[in-house]
């Protein structure tokens, strides 16, 4: 088992990539655990928010997709940002994006786990010990599947993608049909006007709205893995569908209920949408699709940890030991095992916390920063490789350099806007998970210098 081989190159194709990018935002959890955090901070703001933090990402995803093409490669941010600014910037690029997903393994699994005991005893839902007993149990499963294999892992998130879509468009269509003539919030064009928002709004706005979207980029970690060009085709779908589909139930949830509704429905906000829709049981297709949206994130950030540490590893920038692969089954399984790991110590330490509202609240902010910081240096990364395209065609100079500049220049000014408004908590786990990666770092620029000092020894 401690042997190195190949990750399984071309197991996945362009539909398997699109299913993985979508799952990795996790739509129907993004929407139940995001949603009252973004309606509370701008209001019916929301969907303007959503709407353009989704056209930044689209610049960002041009820049993930044009620095593939020049180099699919497993650890993604971390390889193109090295390639372009050096192997420090490129180390911290991939340390931001690990931070954020052993953070996010709190973010996700505890709405996992609150949704499943609503199913089975309600009354257990607010406690915390159950909650994070329940949230490890799934962490575990999880990570058997992925370690298992890619296939599998594709296997499970297709049937998984596609029931929660049937769900979705069921709850979208049903509130139309019953509150389109009497919303609880009029839609009108200020919500989405850029003249509603002060820079104030903007900043916050957006940075609860990076998590909407953050996961996507799982597609590009999987490069790799997929057939050629499936990643970034996989990518671009899933943006445009995401896009979309944030906006339209962003807009749902307004029409549907009102502030004091979204603010008391918490961290399920679907639950209480469907709950108004739908007579008993069916509303609970709703905490089905969470259940089912919040494994699938789960496994894709577990995937995009793994893969990215494998990648550091491979070229000595984290320990060796960590690219070890599993003869059988192709996947970086010590490194998979790490996540799982540093998920279930932050998990019971966070036990201590003294609400579950206040776990979330905090890893949420915390993560936007970290994502922020990584995903900014790989636009800023395009366009300065691809800086001569500036001069050619209209459309190649705004793809391969001015939107993915503009988008890591929001990406930016978004975190430093935000940076004052974070509390204690916030502000140790957002900035002080960067800090730490300086110990590896430390660790890996001396064992690199070390190996090139035997290199040349044994030369000699």
């Amino acid at each position: 088992m401690s042997e190195k081989h190949d990750l399984l190159g071309g197991a996945l194709g362009k539909l398997e990539s699109l299913v993985m990018g979508v799952a990795g935002t996790a739509p129907a959890f993004s929407v139940a655990v995001t949603t009252a955090t973004i309606v509370a901070t701008v209001g019916v703001l929301s969907v303007g928010s959503v709407l353009y933090c989704g056209l930044i990402m689209f610049g960002l995803m041009l820049a993930f997709s044009h620095l593939s093409n020049m180099r699919p490669h497993a650890g993604a941010t971390y390889a193109w940002v090295g390639k372009v600014f050096g192997d420090g910037w490129g180390f911290f690029a991939g340390w931001g994006l690990l931070v954020a997903s052993v953070v996010f393994m709190v973010s996700a699994t505890i709405p996992a786990a609150t949704s499943t005991l609503i199913l089975i005893s309600p009354t257990l839902s607010d406690n915390v010990n159950w909650v994070t007993f329940v949230s490890a149990l799934w962490l575990t499963v999880i990570t058997i599947i992925v370690t298992k294999g890619i296939k599998h892992a594709s296997y499970t998130q297709l049937i998984l993608t596609a029931i929660e879509t049937i769900i979705l468009l069921a709850i979208i269509v049903a509130a139309f049909l019953k509150y389109g003539s009497h919303p609880a919030h009029l839609p009108e064009f200020a919500w989405v006007s850029i003249f509603s928002f002060t820079p104030k709004t903007f900043a916050s706005g957006a940075l609860t709205a990076i998590f909407f979207y953050w996961g996507w980029d799982v597609t590009m970690n999987l490069g790799e893995e997929t057939k050629t060009k499936a990643a970034t085709s996989g990518a671009f779908w899933a943006m445009v569908n995401l896009i979309i589909f944030f906006i339209i139930m962003m807009v749902v949830v307004l029409i549907v209920m009102s502030d004091s509704e979204i603010a008391q429905a918490n961290t399920n906000v679907l639950y209480a949408i469907a709950d108004k829709l739908f007579p008993k049981p069916w509303n609970y297709i709703a905490v089905v699709s969470t259940i089912l949206s919040t494994v699938g994130t789960i496994e894709t950030q577990i995937i995009q940890f793994s893969r990215c540490l494998f990648a550091m590893a491979r070229d000595k920038a984290m320990h060796p030991r960590y690219a070890k692969i599993h003869p059988e089954w192709q996947t970086p399984w010590l490194a998979t095992v790490v996540i799982w790991f540093l998920g279930i110590l932050l998990l019971f330490s966070s036990s201590y916390m003294p609400t579950i509202q206040a776990i979330l609240a905090s890893s949420i902010q915390a993560i936007g920063l970290q994502i922020c910081f990584y995903m900014s240096l790989a636009g800023f990364a395009c366009a300065w490789h691809y800086r001569r395209k500036i001069s050619t065609d209209p459309w190649a100079a705004c793809s391969y350099v001015i939107w993915p500049f503009i988008s890591a220049g929001f990406m930016v000014f978004i975190a430093l806007y935000s940076l004052p408004t974070f509390d204690l908590t916030t502000t140790i786990i957002g900035i002080g998970g960067l800090f730490i990666g300086l110990i590896p770092f430390i660790f890996g620029r001396y064992r690199i210098g070390n190996s090139a000092t035997s290199e040349i020894a044994d030369q000699s």
